[in-house]
């Protein structure tokens, strides 16, 4: 007989740390900064290839606010602080453990002190031709934008809720793209009150003014994407119950953020609800309801980027037993917790978007489920033992964000890998290792 080879996976190595830090956006950088100062081993993590999360994402031709490329120098010269980028956690294997992935290996970091700055990702709701080709969220049009996508002398229009519109919108004509609209959701009235109190926050102030757009409309949102094969015209609503038509090559479609909370619950981390959306519960010196573990920025509700950095520097400090320099921040957080209150009242989702899709509509594109496969199901649990949804490549990480804005489901406890893994990487981690 043929003898059979059978090969073994080796265990996979495990490196140890005082403190690890999921997320290198504001929250992440500001958390390392604060905690660099005590002597700990630092480790902080992304997987993005350069450090900053998305609101500081670099890219081909892209400038850095000074704040961002001042915080990512002074981390860098910490000699303690080892940036990881390119890098995804994929499980718990052990309480106080990750698993870590990136494109060469795969290895298990133990740690002292946690901190989840996991950030946020974008709302996207269903509606009739959202998966047409050219049809993005509009953080998504963002990051492909400064990742080198050529935009120039496209005819773009930007649709959904919030300060994220502008964004997307002044990136894209940065690029040479022609913005025909930006259609906001909130009505007019709630956007000017929301700017008149932009005052208390000087320097959101000057941001707003810097990326106001001359076909911004208040009260209007999106109605259907058209095309055959690719996206030829968006229909928009107007107020008073007119409906727009525009010619375009691109729509970028986001209705806001939601906390990532996944890694935090998988390590049983508690979540409240903050602004309409799970986030993961604090305390005020930002720790979890899970001894050991802090979390700041947009996994704790979605603030924007100033209050992420305080409640960064709040964990950092914390995780090290700085309590006093964490104290001296609390002030400073107020003001921020102000302003995301301010925010969310401003640009809340009016209840018109949750009849967008019709029946034929996608909600789950990765096993293309439609919304009326999911009309006689009771929760998440029953959508995917009868139709699969939320079971393809995103792990219900849109569709899921979607439905609960639908109908109220709560997504059932996240379950390892968090994301997709190589199959030597899960046998490397059966096989074992030092502890």
């Amino acid at each position: 007989m043929r003898a059979t080879a059978h090969r073994t996976a080796a265990p996979l190595p495990l490196d140890s740390v005082d403190v690890a830090i999921v997320g290198a956006g504001p929250a992440g950088l500001a958390a390392a900064d604060a905690a660099a100062g005590s002597g700990a081993r630092i480790a902080l993590l992304d997987d993005n290839p350069a450090p900053g999360g998305q609101i500081w994402r670099d890219g081909p031709g892209v400038q850095l606010p000074a704040a961002a490329r001042q915080l990512r120098a002074r981390v860098a010269g910490h000699a303690g602080v080892q940036v990881i980028t390119g890098v995804r956690v994929l499980a718990a294997p052990a309480p106080d453990e990750l698993l870590l992935e990136d494109a060469g290996r795969a290895w298990r970091l133990r740690w002292r002190r946690l901190i989840l700055a996991t950030g946020a990702r974008e709302l996207l709701l269903p509606f009739p031709g959202w998966t047409l080709p050219g049809v993005t969220g509009a953080g998504g049009l963002q990051a492909l934008v400064k990742a080198g996508l050529p935009v120039a002398g496209e005819r773009i229009v930007v649709a959904g809720s919030g300060p994220l519109l502008l964004a997307a919108a002044a990136t894209a004509r940065r690029a040479g793209a022609r913005v025909l609209r930006v259609a906001e959701q909130a009505p007019a009235g709630a956007v000017a009150r929301f700017a008149l109190g932009l005052p208390h926050w000087p320097s959101k102030a000057w941001q707003v003014l810097g990326l106001r757009q001359p076909g911004y409309r208040a009260g209007s949102w999106v109605i259907a994407a058209e095309g055959d094969g690719r996206l030829a015209a968006v229909r928009l609503h107007r107020p008073g119950g007119r409906e727009e038509r525009i010619a375009c090559d691109r729509l970028a479609c986001g209705f806001g953020l939601v906390p990532n909370v996944e890694l935090g619950r998988l390590l049983g981390c508690a979540t409240v609800p903050v602004h309409g959306a799970p986030a993961l519960a604090v305390d005020g010196w930002q720790a979890t309801s899970r001894p050991g573990i802090h979390a700041a920025g947009e996994c704790t509700g979605v603030g924007g980027s100033e209050r992420a950095g305080v409640q960064g520097a709040i964990a950092g400090h914390a995780a090290v037993g700085q309590t006093a320099q964490a104290q001296t921040l609390r002030q400073a957080l107020a003001h921020w917790d102000a302003f995301a209150a301010r925010l969310h009242r401003g640009f809340a989702l009016r209840d018109a978007l949750r009849g967008l899709a019709a029946p034929d509509t996608l909600l789950c594109r990765c096993e293309d489920v439609p919304m009326a496969a999911l009309a006689g199901c009771s929760g998440w649990t029953d959508a995917k033992l009868q139709t699969r949804c939320g079971m393809g490549a995103c792990q219900g990480r849109v569709c899921g964000a979607a439905a609960r804005v639908l109908f109220g489901w709560e997504p059932p406890a996240p379950r390892p890998p968090l994301v997709p893994a190589r199959v030597e990487t899960l046998a490397g981690l059966d096989a074992g290792g030092p502890d």
